[in-house]
């Protein structure tokens, strides 16, 4: 093996990996939850292990979740860098010393340092000291980043680098409408927040009445723990779970 395979794989944003101990907890918490809502409805200790093996959704749902925070706080973090490399740009600085003060703006603002975008800046830095043009540089960040932003803004970094135009107003201009996106997306992300937390809500109410029912109300519902009754909770949550997707497909919208 040559030393050009030994070099660690550059992260791929359009992905998340899951640890091995991620997805056994993902697993086993997604197990017991599915156990507990099926011994809510049937009280049998038998009829709720039929659910357990849907625990192993649990892990792709924890992925999803991981890989959209993820690639908001990118999106985020790299509007932070147009407008400390428009600052720097106008202050007369080189597109090298732009980059390498974007990552001390950036550790500023994040002090820990642990930021996917201080650790692209660092690796863009890096190329820079090997001489390699900063638009390749900038274009692998984009593909690796699978952002439609990110992609034009290389584009139009490359093709003003390239032909020699403004790249300070390129710069700003670049940085200002894609802050004007990302407020646009926040806003919209802060108003279906409120109907997010309402559709959970709606799906939670049926087990906390079925709860409710069973611990102050045992004889009434004893019936539904039987015969017709085991029928009757299998529909229901048949019926819970499609609401489930419904809901989840609603409010899943792109940004």
């Amino acid at each position: 093996m040559n030393k050009q395979d030994e070099r660690p794989a550059l992260p791929d944003y359009t992905v998340y990996d899951l640890s091995v101990l991620q997805k056994s907890m993902a697993m086993i918490t997604g197990g017991l939850l599915l156990f507990g809502v099926g011994y809510l409805f049937y009280h049998h200790w038998l009829l709720p292990l039929v659910l357990v093996p849907g625990g192993a959704y649990a892990p792709r749902l924890l992925r999803d979740y991981l890989r959209k925070r993820r690639r908001t706080a990118l999106n985020l973090h790299f509007k932070q860098t147009l407008f400390s490399l428009s600052s720097s740009l106008s202050a007369g600085r080189s597109v090298e010393n732009a980059f390498r003060e974007a990552v001390q703006d950036l550790r500023m603002l994040n002090p820990e340092g642990g930021s996917d975008m201080i650790a692209e800046l660092n690796i863009i830095c890096a190329r820079l000291e090997y001489a390699q043009p900063v638009e390749e540089a900038l274009h692998d960040f984009s593909r690796r980043a699978g952002m439609e932003d990110i992609e034009r803004f290389a584009d139009v970094f490359t093709v003003c680098k390239r032909t020699g135009g403004d790249l300070v107003e390129v710069v700003r201009r670049t940085s200002s409408v894609i802050s004007e996106k990302l407020d646009i997306q926040q806003e919209i992300a802060v108003t279906v927040a409120q109907k997010k937390f309402e559709s959970k809500a709606l799906l939670v109410s049926p087990l906390a009445m079925v709860m409710f029912m069973s611990l102050t109300a045992g004889d009434y519902m004893q019936p539904m723990y039987t015969g017709a009754g085991i029928a009757i909770s299998t529909l229901a949550l048949i019926a819970l779970f499609l609401c489930y997707l419904w809901i989840s497909k609603i409010m899943d919208i792109p940004l």
